[in-house]
């Protein structure tokens, strides 16, 4: 990785985007069975790579959340009641409203999950992306084909569709648990009863799809070779990083010794679920992790730190560039895999009229992108450890007024008044949230791109970013500034011009923090694994785990244990990874969920005008989920209905 690939990344993924787009549609519905089709398509190295590009067409639109189902199924983020006709399918699993005759966000058929940009439903499932992975490493693997190819090329294009393959896999053992295995294709000329695929233990399916990224690391390039055409596509890192993710959760409670599913089995009797822990698959779990680390730092991916400051920044929005762009900043070095069939399309979403913005285009600037007050509790004190255990900083009181002073006003507009819990709060949390009296940093804030006199949020009944003044609104009174692209043109009589990225899939300091917690579970209390959390937080301006749980909290020892040092990697990763959809997979993995997605969600009075008014906490939707059966997605009536081999999932 170098600083030239940054630069070429709009450049390469929009002709990328169209090779997909023109593509795709000649080879999505092919059949096995087709066999001129298929000689035509493996043919010439050039058909070939299209074909290579329609099995990347089907990877998640992880950048758009009507498509990822991680961003809406937690806490995270909600939206107001007024947009029901546009409510995503996620957003109604948060509310406890997923069933099995028609699933919401049903990955099984490819169903009932949003809209395209012009409206139209969606149909494609994994599955067909799995079949068009098989037929493409099946013809490649064939040494008569695609004569017009270099054996180093073949082998790093099978790499790639054996990556595919494994991913599709791990994305749907993540959702349903255990699923069938589709190593090659079946005849389409095969007996009915060849074609009923049945659910494979979860050992073997993580088994199988760790065999296959072994197999895809040892044939994929380190790096791209060929920015100008290549960028995006897989590497050697992104294989060992999806490994190492595959067998964190492999490790995890919800699949390692879960007893909850212990029920769950196919027809012929046999256990889905092996119900007795086995401590070496973390032993497995950290090899991986710490495989994938090397191999993204031998690839000279780092840390993001903003650097070449052109505006003379203080110290202080730097930090939140840190954090902000380690997200935003289009394939900057930290980030390992940027998906490269989805750009974050959701800015407008995220970020509320703000005050000295010309533009006020309701239809541009919705912000109704809502983070609950549950969620502002979550990041640390300015001493780096939870707001609970801080024994010098009282957020008892949180909806106590408070006025900003000077010395704040990178953080909060100087004499702006605001709640106590917007106060003494770590630099993530003035990074990720916008509230009522946030600084809201832009480059185009002003003329000269400094951060002093900059935009603020003004959200309160009557002001500006509040629900009197536009249809789409914060439900909650917080924003998502994390997401927001800090180059972005907003300061203009003209329509917004967003900076657009790739969105995110695994970025370094979630390999790190994959590492520490299973590392933790090796070795409990690892000081090994503190170094790990200390890289993190270090780049998000906080002091180490060790010197700030001493100082600071009421429990200074309890990073010295498992249990303790496990609370809090839980809590880190929880911090850094926010509005990345991260965290419903984890709580899930963790076995949290129960106790955490069944909490009310609040957010501050929006009839409110005076800020005594304001800052009191209102209810605003009751979040259910019902353990064990929400813990994977219900197949549906209609698959397990055509095929009688097919076991639906507990309690559906």
């Amino acid at each position: 990785m170098n600083n030239k690939k940054f630069n070429f990344a709009l450049l390469i993924f929009l002709p990328l985007s169209l090779l997909l787009g023109s593509s795709c549609n000649k080879y999505l519905n092919v059949v096995p069975d087709n066999v001129s089709t298929i000689d035509d398509a493996f043919t010439l190295r050039n058909e070939a790579e299209k074909f290579l590009f329609t099995c990347y067409a089907y990877l998640p639109r992880d950048g758009d959340i009507w498509y990822n189902p991680g961003l809406e199924t937690a806490d995270e983020l909600w939206i107001t009641l007024a947009s029901q006709i546009h409510w995503q399918s996620a957003f109604r699993i948060a509310l406890g409203q997923q069933n099995v005759s028609n699933p919401y966000f049903n990955e099984w058929r490819g169903t009932n999950k949003g809209v395209d940009g012009s409206g139209n439903t969606t149909s494609r499932t994994i599955w067909q992306g799995i079949r068009n992975c098989n037929i493409f490493l099946e013809n490649m693997r064939d040494t008569t084909k695609v004569r017009d190819i270099s054996s180093v090329e073949r082998a790093q294009w099978i790499g790639e569709g054996l990556f595919l393959k494994a991913y599709f896999h791990y994305y749907m053992l993540r959702m349903y648990g255990p699923i069938p295995i589709i190593s090659e294709n079946v005849p389409v000329d095969g007996d009915i009863q060849s074609n009923y695929l049945i659910r494979r233990p979860v050992d073997e399916c993580v088994d199988s799809i760790a065999s296959w990224l072994d197999e895809a690391r040892q044939l994929l390039p380190p790096i791209v070779s060929n920015e100008n055409k290549e960028l995006g596509r897989i590497t050697r890192p992104i294989a060992l990083a999806v490994k190492a993710k595959l067998l964190v959760m492999a490790a995890s409670p919800l699949f390692n010794g879960n007893t909850d599913f212990s029920g769950l089995k196919d027809k012929e009797g046999n256990m889905l679920f092996n119900t007795t822990y086995d401590p070496e698959k973390w032993v497995k779990a950290q090899k991986a992790a710490q495989e994938a680390i090397e191999s993204a730092e031998q690839a000279n991916f780092s840390l993001y730190y903003y650097e070449n400051d052109r505006f003379n920044l203080s110290d202080t929005t730097k930090i939140q560039l840190n954090i902000r762009n380690a997200v935003t900043e289009a394939f900057n070095q930290e980030t390992v895999w940027g998906n490269s069939n989805s750009y974050f399309v959701n800015q407008p979403a995220c970020i509320p009229p703000l005050v000295g913005n010309q533009n006020q285009d309701r239809g541009q600037f919705q912000g109704f992108l809502s983070p609950p007050i549950k969620i502002a509790k979550l990041f640390y004190t300015s001493h780096g450890v939870p707001i609970e255990e801080d024994k010098v900083f009282d957020f008892n009181n949180y909806n106590q007024l408070r006025t900003a002073d000077d010395s704040e006003k990178f953080y909060i507009k100087s004499g702006y008044t605001t709640a106590r819990l917007n106060f003494d709060r770590e630099p993530r949390f003035y990074a990720d949230l916008g509230f009522d009296g946030a600084i809201w940093y832009m480059k185009d804030g002003n003329l000269t791109g400094s951060d002093q006199n900059t935009f603020h949020v003004e959200a309160r009944h009557d002001q500006v970013a509040t629900s009197n003044t536009f249809n789409n609104w914060s439900a909650t009174g917080y924003f998502v500034k994390k997401l927001v692209n800090w180059e972005s043109t907003t300061n203009s009589s003209q329509a917004p011009a967003w900076k657009q990225y790739p969105w995110p899939e695994i970025r370094l300091a979630d390999l790190y923090l994959l590492f520490a917690e299973a590392e933790n579970e090796v070795n409990g209390g690892s000081s090994l694994a503190i170094q790990y959390l200390d890289k993190v937080r270090e780049r998000a301006g906080l002091k180490g785990v060790v010197e700030s749980w001493t100082k600071y909290s009421n429990n200074p020892v309890k990073y010295s244990t498992k249990e303790g040092l496990r609370a809090i990697i839980h809590r880190e990763r929880t911090i850094e990874l926010m509005f990345e959809g991260q965290r419903f997979w984890d709580l899930r993995r963790w076995k949290e969920a129960p106790e955490v997605l069944n909490q009310n969600i609040t957010g501050w009075n929006l009839e409110g005008s005076a800020p005594a008014d304001y800052y009191q906490e209102t209810y605003i939707y009751g979040q259910k989920f019902i353990s064990p059966r929400d813990y994977f997605w219900p197949i549906g009536n209609y698959d397990t209905r055509r095929n009688p081999k097919l076991v639906e999932n507990l309690g559906w």
